[in-house]
């Protein structure tokens, strides 16, 4: 094989790999719709009561039935440093993962969803609520 034959069969293979290579690779189709986080936190009417804080978190767990959560988190207060911009005064927490606005209003009016309050509502005095979409 001549000089100018082996460049241009090498030049080829490469252009030939690399379009091979880039077609394995895996391809992310942009996002149609804007993924929703609901995260909620909880405080007792009676914080130091284990007894409430394990009914709450086993009435959370119920709604991880609720087809339209994509990912759910529940947890306590993580003992971390204390500073300033840290509120550990809460006594549980739920964070979820919704596909779009409308999974996320299906949670809302879900018959589990509504059970959840009504058998969990009286434990609690306080709730806070954060939703965010996607910018």
């Amino acid at each position: 094989m001549n000089k100018q034959n082996r460049r241009k069969f090498i030049a080829t293979a490469g252009i030939l790999s690399a379009g091979t290579a880039a077609s394995a690779m895996p391809f992310k189709k942009p996002r149609t719709k804007k993924q929703l986080v609901h995260h909620v936190f909880f405080w007792l009417k009676n914080p130091g009561s284990k007894e409430d804080l394990a009914k709450l978190i086993a009435g959370l767990r119920t709604l991880q039935k609720i087809e339209t959560i994509k990912k759910m988190h529940i947890g306590v207060p993580a003992s971390t440093e204390v500073r300033p911009v840290i509120d550990s005064t809460y006594s549980a927490s739920e964070l979820m993962f919704f596909d779009d606005l409308a999974g996320q209003k299906i949670y809302q009016d879900h018959p589990i969803h509504k059970r959840f309050i009504e058998d969990c509502s009286a434990l609690w005095e306080k709730v806070i609520v954060y939703d965010v979409i996607d910018a």
